[in-house]
């Protein structure tokens, strides 16, 4: 694995195999690290990375705020995951690449499509998040560690992230900042710091901005709406998944193609050839407007 500072933080990533550029959003909420491509869910079915590499330079990484990546206290937007994309793109001297997300990491894919379109060839959208019970869970997600903050107060928080260490997702009362926390003392210590209530509106400001419908949140659809780049949907069909969300970008994102597979027909055989198949027709069209 290694290592770079991108937009300031420090960001965990690696590169796979080689050919043309596929950056890759990790999947999980507030734990998207790099090995949940292999370990979570329908990912560890589907195994992509035993599949991508062998055509594509896959750029994975550490969303910020998660795993070995760093953070920064701030009301954090779907914009900041797409500028912690496209930076790492830069540092790697890539100027454009095919962009796929896993769960959340749809919603950073879109905020990248839409932030900078010129260096999207093209959008994989695989399970995106969003429905109305993704968005009540997620903002109960933030009002129990606003909740733990209010009785306990930061220091309590520092300490729950040292003893226990468990993603936002897992325990709530860490707050979106608990894997920094886990493994970066001088984070810690600024953290301890900040000024109580201002960090509760950042917050909460935090939850509004993220999960702001009951749609796929990650950008406008009027700005989806004017994109021109090729886009592959997967849809899942659960809770934090709803097949709503999937038929959502599928609306608004102009062209854009629907893989209407049931859930169980989403194997590691049939979904690999779907992908690649996709992503050599958006290599054709990207090479014949270059």
């Amino acid at each position: 694995m290694a290592s770079a500072i991108i937009d300031g933080i420090t960001t965990r990533y690696e590169v796979l195999g080689s050919g043309p550029p596929l950056l890759m959003y990790s999947p999980g909420g507030f734990d998207a690290v790099i090995e949940k491509w292999r370990t979570q869910g329908v990912y560890a079915e589907i195994q992509l990375l035993e599949h991508l590499p062998r055509h594509y330079s896959c750029i994975v990484f550490d969303r910020r705020e998660t795993g070995a990546s760093g953070g920064r206290v701030e009301r954090i937007t779907w914009a900041d995951y797409a500028r912690q994309g496209a930076a790492l793109l830069d540092h790697l001297g890539v100027d454009s690449a095919h962009v796929m997300g896993g769960c959340m990491g749809c919603s950073a894919v879109a905020a990248f499509g839409v932030a900078y379109p010129e260096r999207t060839r093209s959008m994989i959208l695989f399970w995106p998040v969003g429905g109305a019970h993704y968005r009540l869970n997620g903002h109960q997600r933030f009002a129990e560690h606003l909740a733990f903050v209010r009785q306990n107060g930061l220091a309590a928080v520092i300490e729950l992230a040292r003893t226990e260490g468990k993603a936002f997702g897992a325990d709530p009362r860490g707050g979106p900042w608990v894997s920094v926390l886990k493994h970066d003392a001088a984070f810690a210590d600024l953290y301890a710091k900040l000024d109580v209530n201002r960090y509760r509106t950042l917050v909460a400001g935090m939850a509004r901005t993220l999960m702001d419908r009951d749609t796929a949140p990650g950008a406008e659809p009027e700005d989806l709406l004017q994109l021109d780049i090729p886009a592959l949907v997967v849809p899942g069909s659960d809770a934090a998944h709803a097949t709503s969300a999937a038929r959502y970008f599928q609306e608004c994102i102009p062209g854009a193609e629907y893989w209407d597979a049931p859930v169980p027909e989403q194997t590691q055989a049939a979904t690999a050839p779907v992908i690649l198949e996709f992503l050599s027709r958006a290599d054709l069209k990207y090479s014949t407007k270059a």
